[in-house]
């Protein structure tokens, strides 16, 4: 659906991708995630096709998506700095769009008047920063697109306002195969939609596979050892004391770091799930992000 190989997008010195690699699979909401900095926002323009990149190649259903009308016709782009004409309404915009994306849904744009409630009249400009994201979504929802990329989708939206537009991206999802591609900050919220996540650092792809198998493979292990002897063979990512209470991160299976802890007959121990934002902090914290004292 969405492929890069060894993707390089350099700005004067500063290289955003350095040979990135990364494949969204059909139908998915994948979340992509890194520090700022990492590239994200970088590699969401060139698969919106506003980048050509340095070297490399990214393809969209197979394609070059960059200067090609056919695929951009099937992508619905929301970056995190808004953009619209100068003095545009709604309205114009939605007149624009419907000249250019032939799938634009005049039906779908009246149902979603209950919605989003905004004066279609009114300069967009003049709109609050939430207003104007709203906006956004009203006129990408109507596009029906195939893709959606959104950069810090949901940023400066109430909590109502978030779960609508979610509710109505996931049932595209669901109902039409819509692919989504999301970078943000908010990691919590990331952990309710996606079902594929890729943790960017320094332009590269650091880690990319299922929300499930990334925290089915990364867990929190709470243990007492007896005479201070820990479990062996198993790769610690962060270790934290409070009085004889150790926490362990673990890189590896519950199965398999169970095993590990009951081989040294500790006085207690627990298994505990890690959060999305956890394993961000964690996994990163092996490539010299600078992450100190985690009070867990």
């Amino acid at each position: 659906m969405i492929k890069a190989e060894k993707l390089v997008k350099q700005f004067d010195k500063f290289r955003a991708l350095d040979e990135f690699n990364i494949n969204i699979p059909q139908g998915c909401v994948y979340g992509l995630v890194g520090p700022n900095g990492a590239g994200k926002s970088t590699f969401l323009r060139h698969a919106a096709g506003v980048y050509k990149q340095d070297s490399g190649t990214i393809e969209v259903f197979g394609e070059k998506v960059f200067e090609n009308p056919k695929i951009k016709n099937k992508i619905a782009y929301i970056p995190d700095d808004l953009f619209f004409f100068l003095q545009a309404s709604i309205l114009d915009m939605r007149n624009f769009y419907r000249n250019i994306y032939t799938n634009f849904s005049m039906e779908r744009y009246e149902k979603l008047k209950d919605v989003f409630r905004l004066d279609e009249k009114a300069p967009i400009r003049k709109f609050s920063k939430g207003m104007q994201k709203q906006a956004a979504f009203w006129l990408a929802l109507c596009m029906r697109p195939e893709i959606m990329l959104l950069d810090e989708p949901v940023d400066g939206l109430d909590p109502v306002m978030r779960r609508q537009i979610w509710s109505l991206i996931l049932s595209d999802v669901s109902e039409n195969g819509t692919t989504v591609l999301v970078s943000s900050h908010n990691l919590r919220e990331l952990e309710d939609v996606c079902d594929h996540v890729g943790i960017m650092h320094k332009g590269k792809m650091l880690l990319e596979r299922s929300l499930s198998d990334i925290q089915g493979n990364t867990v929190k292990l709470q243990i007492v050892p007896k005479d201070d002897v820990l479990p062996q063979n198993i790769t610690i990512l962060h270790e934290s004391s409070t009085g004889r209470m150790k926490t362990l991160i673990v890189r590896g299976n519950p199965h398999d770091v169970s095993e590990a802890a009951n081989a040294v007959d500790p006085v207690y121990y627990e298994l505990i799930p890690l959060t999305l934002e956890e394993i961000f902090i964690y996994e990163l914290g092996g490539v010299d992000y600078a992450v100190n004292e985690i009070i867990l």
